[in-house]
């Protein structure tokens, strides 16, 4: 017992000592208490470790809770339509813009195209007026009058569900391809956008740089059964409390899964 004693109290000290220095150390970079929380000591004491994040808890505690959110306009349109075609367009237009814009848009647009074939009677001109002031109207209204074209020379006219035959489709990058594939076809994908970045890497769950780095990663650790609903459910959250900026811990229920990783 004296020995257990004498390790346990040397070990205390080595602790401590490495603390002290760690602070001054980082003095000029303002490291507070609150963020040591981040910096590993060589004991790695239990005192200074990252929590571990429940992500079974953090999925079902969101999934409840978003349900008093207003839901993100891809899957609005997917509930409202149940058609992949307007999922896939509604997903193009509503890059870099905000979901208020895509919906009354959406609105417009599906009065005009009923299918995919409509956007071949449509010149540049007239899809770019119909969707105006969608972020990056001109471009993606090129976009949208090939799509016709690629669509029924390689698919036969119709959207396909698999991500490397999606990616084929103009204006479709990796994250419009999970999602039309997760959204439209309930099959196991990883739309991450910024807001899935974001979240993933402040709770702690992971630490990459960038959206694809993050999907890359979630592909390897985020269990499957998860992969359909995430994007929709941190979406939701990041819009409402888990903001880039000025986040609202305190109303945050999940508060003691997460790290706060640069918060």
């Amino acid at each position: 017992e004296n020995a257990d004693h004498v390790v346990g109290q040397v070990a205390l000290i080595v602790e401590m000592v490495w603390y002290v220095k760690t602070v001054r150390s980082h003095q000029k970079n303002q490291v507070t208490e609150k963020n040591m929380i981040k910096v590993k000591s060589p004991l790695d004491p239990l005192k200074w470790r990252m929590k571990n994040v429940n992500i079974d808890s953090i999925y079902r505690i969101l999934s409840k809770e978003v349900k008093n959110y207003k839901v993100p306009v891809v899957d609005l349109i997917e509930l409202q339509t149940n058609d992949p075609f307007k999922v896939l367009i509604a997903t193009i237009l509503s890059a870099r813009t905000k979901d208020e814009t895509t919906i009354k848009v959406c609105e417009r647009l599906f009065e005009k195209v009923k299918d995919i074939n409509d956007f071949e009677k449509l010149s540049e001109a007239e899809i770019e007026k119909l969707i105006y002031p969608i972020g990056f109207y001109r471009t993606k209204a090129k976009h949208l009058k090939k799509l016709p074209k690629v669509l029924n020379e390689e698919f036969n006219g119709k959207i396909p569900s698999e991500i490397d035959a999606l990616l084929k489709l103009p204006g479709v990058g990796r994250k419009t391809a999970n999602l039309v594939r997760a959204v439209a076809f309930k099959k196991p994908a990883l739309a991450i956008d910024v807001h899935c970045h974001r979240i993933f890497n402040r709770l702690g769950y992971i630490q990459t740089k960038t959206p694809f780095e993050t999907e890359m990663k979630l592909m390897e650790k985020l269990p499957k059964k998860y992969w359909e609903k995430i994007n929709s459910i941190f979406v939701a959250f990041g819009q409402h409390l888990c903001r880039p900026v000025s986040p609202h811990c305190s109303k945050c229920p999940i508060i003691k899964h997460c790290n706060q990783v640069s918060v």
